[in-house]
């Protein structure tokens, strides 16, 4: 039986804005180690593969929540898996604070992961169900903009504050448990959007599954997804090293400022999808990415910190119109009561992207150098992402009339 809830009380502006700074707040603690990763390689001594090795087990811990707890926050509400994934962030900063070696890296990591994983889903919905309904438009933005300018702001406030402040190891987790602190305080008094059932249902781990009837869209969509967070697990974890060891460029500034494009780019691209319309963006998100990283590729080969910042802006783009269309095309295919499975799915497959294949360019570069492991990186993107878009261009498994609000 449902008790009555504070959901049907139509929410308040600032009630959405603040689950929305909540979720920018989480996902840019995500991202703060990008910029610092050649400054621990320094100080403990480990090689590039070591890396992106330590940057994939933060995948592994979104990937464990996304599939094991998606359906958590329909549970026990959203506000308690809000409050679950801040604590993960504090838990994750305090290890890089008091970090002395590889195991508190890789625990803070993992820690980051789980928040991250209960971020993506629980913050998205709440920010939408606290927005009134003349507001669920700009909630929508928001939800958007929390996301990817989070994960860009978190390189770039790191960036800044390891460049020209002191303690460029500990500084920037010690401004963002600050930050983590005034999130929670604004999380604790926001209504709570799921009606609360007697008895509480019991937890139990539910495996995303994509219903047979959504796989013909499923497939293509998550391939899409797959190539572009491909391109940003390049940003967030061996890319300042690129610039560091390939162009001369030291200042952790600049680094960060160019991971940041590539999150801000992408956040343009997904608000273009709607005017592009869901059955174009797919493909033509997959071939402006081919751009990007061909661009990412001419940077590498000619030293180029131009063509590096305009490859992340162009992959960005291409990484936005394509993901959110496919995010549309899948939920617009799925039963409602199968969209939350469904998406969680859609993300297992994007972060397996965002972790495998750099793995694999930390184990190239151990062989063939940093630069020329980045050029096989770059052509192998460019070649998966153009026969994924090819792929879409021929057939048409995504109706043109998916709509990202789906």
């Amino acid at each position: 039986m449902y008790r009555g809830s504070k959901s049907s009380v139509p929410g308040r502006p600032w009630q959405y804005k603040a689950a929305a700074f909540t979720f920018a707040i989480g996902m840019a603690g995500t991202t703060l180690p990008a910029p610092l990763y050649g400054l621990y390689q320094e100080q403990i001594g480990f090689s590039s593969l070591m890396v992106t090795v330590i940057f994939a087990t933060y995948a592994a811990g979104v990937i464990a929540v996304l599939t094991l707890a998606s359906n958590f926050s329909d549970l026990l509400g959203r506000r308690p898996v809000l409050l679950a994934a801040l604590g993960f962030s504090v838990a994750s900063a305090l290890c890089f604070v008091f970090e002395g070696g590889l195991p508190l890296l890789f625990a803070g990591r993992v820690l980051s992961g789980l928040s991250a994983g209960l971020f993506t889903g629980t913050a998205t919905v709440a920010v939408m169900e606290l927005a009134p309904e003349d507001k669920r438009g700009r909630a929508g933005f928001a939800a958007t903009a929390a996301n990817m300018g989070g994960l860009g702001c978190g390189p770039l406030l790191a960036g800044i504050l390891a460049a020209y402040a002191p303690w460029p190891l500990r500084l920037p987790y010690l401004v963002h448990l600050g930050l983590l602190v005034v999130a929670i305080a604004l999380t604790l008094p926001l209504p709570e959007t799921v009606p609360r059932r007697d008895p509480r249902p019991a937890l139990r781990p539910r495996l995303p599954h994509v219903p047979q009837e959504v796989r013909g869209v499923f497939v293509p969509a998550a391939l899409a997804a797959f190539a572009g967070f491909s391109m940003f697990g390049l940003f967030t974890s061996v890319a300042p090293s690129f610039m560091a060891k390939t162009l001369g460029v030291h200042d952790l500034a600049v680094s960060g400022a160019v991971v940041f494009s590539a999150f801000a780019a992408s956040t343009v691209g997904q608000l273009a999808m709607n005017r592009v319309g869901v059955g174009r963006a797919l493909p033509a998100g997959c071939f402006v990415l081919v751009v990007g990283m061909v661009l990412i590729g001419c940077s590498l080969l000619f030293t180029s910190l131009a063509l590096l910042a305009v490859g992340a802006v162009v992959s960005g783009l291409g990484q936005g119109l394509s993901f959110r269309a496919g995010m549309a095309a899948v939920t617009g295919r799925t039963p409602k009561d199968r969209r939350g499975e469904t998406t969680s799915a859609y993300f297992v497959v994007a972060y397996l992207g965002i972790s495998l294949p750099v793995i694999g360019v930390g184990a190239l570069a151990l062989g063939i150098g940093l630069r020329d492991a980045g050029l096989v990186f770059s052509a192998c993107v460019v070649v998966f992402a153009a026969v994924v878009g090819g792929w879409l261009l021929h057939h048409s498994a995504v109706e043109p009339t998916g709509r990202a609000d789906q």
